[in-house]
């Protein structure tokens, strides 16, 4: 659920905030240059014992946790292959938001039931949200990581690209070590340090940890009890309204002021209502909510409005496709209606959506690398330049655009 890994490659999610990141980027070559990361490795972990222990750790716990620790190259090499996401949303969500992951997804809704029902009462979150991570982060635990979670955040702290991110990750395993609630020789997780059913890393579980089912220990791997509790918490840490939607399908009329589509706009849903866009399942009872509507392949195809709750999908995972599919698959669970596909616009091919940002980016856009991915800058950047050649500004680039500039 709740990972580094998003920012690298935006096909897994992410709890640390962008700006966190960035200040990490701006911050690396000073960590470079202290025994904070790189050097002996000896050294460097006996620094993160002492500083474990200076922050109330027993010297006992940092030296289990730490004991035969070693650099994984394998870590490494994940760390710098940095995939890239281009999936068109309709091909995405085809595949994540399949019938079988549904159909799965029910079955754990009715064999969890209460525990769905606690984490409702106590955090506010509907069940079909957190379902949905929990079935786009491990299919319900099935494929949780094969990486020993202390050697890979040993690996990524002591290397000097962003150990401000992965040092105190590490320190945080130290404390549930201390808990008992995480054996550093065994555990195993994700490449970047996530732990568990819902793919969490050491300091947000020691954080927000929650003990669902009794035992005494938050066991994110074993407990499905304790997954769904903990992610119901941390899902209210980051802004879910309880009793509030977060997306909501929608059809839009053959006009409207495609440029206010996207983030941003300023509108409230029942601004979207007044000008002819109607939800699918009638609700209208959230127009006094700020209401966005986006178009992942623009006017033609499937559109739906997001409400501020959809902002916790943005501090998930910063790929737009991405969150729109999970928060669509979290309406699936609570009975939506298959999303309508309509026919959109033909899009452009990896060339020459690179072709495109090629030519923006000469225009002054800041679209970010030249790496074919429609992200929001270069969203913004196709929408302003649709205005100006008379296109509807919709964010969706088409050769006809590509033919225009």
């Amino acid at each position: 659920m709740f990972s580094i890994r998003g920012y690298c490659n935006m096909s897994i999610a992410s709890r640390l905030t962008a700006a966190a990141l960035l200040s990490g980027l701006m911050a690396g070559s000073a960590f470079a240059q202290t025994p904070q990361c790189g050097g002996d490795l000896n050294t460097f972990l006996q620094g993160v014992k002492a500083e474990a222990v200076k922050n109330g750790a027993s010297v006992e716990a940092a030296d289990k946790a730490l004991a035969g620790a070693q650099i994984d190259q394998k870590v490494l090499a994940r760390d710098r292959a940095q995939g890239v996401f281009k999936q068109t949303f309709t091909e995405f969500s085809s595949r994540t938001v399949s019938k079988g992951r549904l159909d799965q997804g029910k079955k754990k809704l009715q064999e969890y039931a209460n525990v769905f029902s606690r984490a409702e009462k106590d955090y506010g979150v509907a069940p079909g949200v957190i379902a949905a991570f929990w079935a786009m982060e491990t299919d319900f635990g099935a494929f949780q990581g094969d990486f020993n979670t202390r050697n890979a955040l040993v690996t990524l702290a002591h290397d000097c690209r962003r150990p401000e991110l992965f040092r105190p990750q590490l320190l945080a395993l130290i404390t549930m070590v201390q808990h008992g609630d995480l054996d550093p020789a065994t555990n195993t997780g994700a490449w970047a340090g996530e732990i568990g059913q819902v793919q969490m890393l050491p300091k947000d579980i020691v954080a927000f940890g929650v003990d669902g089912d009794g035992d005494g220990h938050v066991a994110l791997k074993t407990s499905a009890p304790d997954a769904i509790m903990t992610a119901g918490k941390f899902i209210q840490h980051l802004g879910f309204k309880r009793g509030e939607p977060w997306i909501q399908e929608v059809t839009v009329p053959d006009t409207l002021p495609w440029e206010k589509s996207g983030f941003d706009s300023g509108m409230k849903a029942g601004d979207w209502f007044k000008l002819g866009v109607k939800p699918r399942d009638g609700n209208t009872k959230f127009a006094n909510l700020e209401g966005e509507l986006v178009l992942p392949q623009g006017r033609k195809g499937p559109a739906f409005i997001t409400y501020p709750n959809f902002g916790i999908y943005l501090e998930w995972n910063k790929s737009f496709i991405y969150t729109t599919s999970a928060a669509y698959f979290a309406t699936r669970l609570e009975g939506a209606e298959p999303y309508l596909k309509g026919n959109p616009e033909q899009g452009l091919s990896d060339v020459e959506m690179k072709e495109l940002q090629t030519k923006l980016k000469a225009k002054g856009y800041d679209v970010g690398d030249i790496d074919g991915i429609l992200g929001g800058g270069t969203r913004d950047a196709v929408q302003k330049e649709q205005l100006k050649h008379n296109l509807p500004a919709d964010g969706w680039p088409t050769p006809a655009l590509l033919a225009a500039l």
